[in-house]
């Protein structure tokens, strides 16, 4: 039974939240996990332009300053998104993190973009998964000695929740990698929109795309990489977004393999239960919480971090002017947001696949 290090909200003039994360950071034994000059990469969303869901990047400067003190080298790190939005590209990305209140002079470390400048800076990671035999990790991750996910915890349209094996596998993959979680249908040109540069067949891995007129892919060839998707300049290979929740659950879990393969006994977990607002914070707002602050949940295993706090939310009363409220009964709280999601799907298989356990003991602080 895997063990779940708990702090609640309730503070006082001789304890306040940054003492109650820095017994977390005890409790897991970061001194277990970071050794002398180790690259340390803590994976936080630094959220998307309008959405204030995020996590509060003071807390960060702590967990940064605790790697420091042990002798590592922190940086703060997420993957270039799929879709267009503030953080497509690094540029946009980091000012994005800046504008939020992420930077240095705050959180006392530099931020690295995963998967550099456009999301080609990956690496391919080898596993063996039902869906995928190898994954496309952002090389910073890839790279560092030692990872900290850090993750806000709240729901999500295709997955149900967002905890941390989205927060990294689905945040750790490259660009293209997203859009292999994301979809299971080969890409299509839009003959309208290509102006016949070429950069989709320099990009293609399988040498499945001629250029004449205009770009063709040979689907008897294309193993839909995705690099195309993301590679184009005039959207002229269109972004697909059809799959099934329970397979991106799959693949989302098979990502996160990729992540921690080289990472045995050098990663660690942090979820704030706070703003648990009903989607993504990638969406350019966050609605109103559906249940209250709660507090922040740490282990080694993020099996049973993502299993605890689903059961710390479930276990809480709907707030009024949420969502929810019409439902204020509701035992499962994101069945009951997304509808046609089972989120137990991504936990079942990230057990089967040994990441860790469903069952766990919750030890407050």
């Amino acid at each position: 039974m895997s063990e779940v290090y708990f702090a609640d909200l309730r503070t006082n003039s001789k304890e306040n939240l940054l003492d109650k994360l820095s017994k977390l950071c005890e409790r897991v034994a970061l001194k277990n996990i970071i050794k002398n000059n180790d690259l340390v990469a803590l994976k936080v969303h630094f959220g998307e332009k309008g959405n204030l869901a995020y996590i509060r990047p003071q807390f960060l400067r702590l967990m940064v300053d605790k790697v420091r003190k042990l002798g590592g080298k922190p940086f703060l790190t997420d993957a270039n998104t799929l879709y267009v939005g503030s953080r497509s590209n690094a540029v946009d990305h980091l000012e994005t993190a800046i504008q939020n209140g992420f930077d240095f002079a705050v959180v006392n470390a530099p931020l690295i973009i995963a998967d550099g400048l456009t999301g080609k800076d990956y690496v391919n990671v080898p596993i063996e998964g039902k869906h995928f035999k190898e994954v496309k990790i952002g090389s910073a991750a890839y790279h560092a000695n030692a990872i900290i996910s850090v993750t806000h915890f709240k729901g999500h349209e295709l997955t149900g929740f967002g905890g941390v094996l989205k927060n990294l596998g689905m945040g750790l993959g490259c660009r293209s990698g997203k859009q292999m979680m994301h979809s299971d249908v080969l890409p299509k040109v839009k003959e309208e929109k290509c102006i016949g540069c070429g950069m989709c067949a320099e990009w293609c891995p399988a040498g499945a795309i001629t250029v004449e007129d205009h770009a063709s892919i040979d689907d008897k060839v294309c193993w839909g990489c995705g690099e195309c998707t993301v590679t184009c300049s005039e959207g002229a290979i269109k972004i697909n977004w059809k799959t099934k929740p329970n397979i991106a659950q799959e693949k989302i879990v098979e990502y996160t393999m990729g992540v921690l393969k080289n990472k045995k006994n050098k990663a660690a977990h942090f979820s704030f239960i706070m703003n648990v607002s009903p989607e993504c914070d990638c969406c350019t707002y966050n609605d109103a919480p559906i249940v209250r602050d709660i507090g922040i949940a740490a282990s080694l295993d993020p099996i049973a971090l993502d299993q605890a706090c689903i059961d710390l939310v479930n276990g809480e009363k709907v707030l009024k002017g949420s969502r929810l409220e019409e439902s204020p009964d509701v035992e499962d709280k994101f069945g009951a947001l997304h509808k046609n999601v089972d989120w137990s799907v991504q936990l079942a298989y990230g057990e089967k696949m040994g990441l860790g356990s469903r069952k766990y003991q919750l030890i407050k602080i």
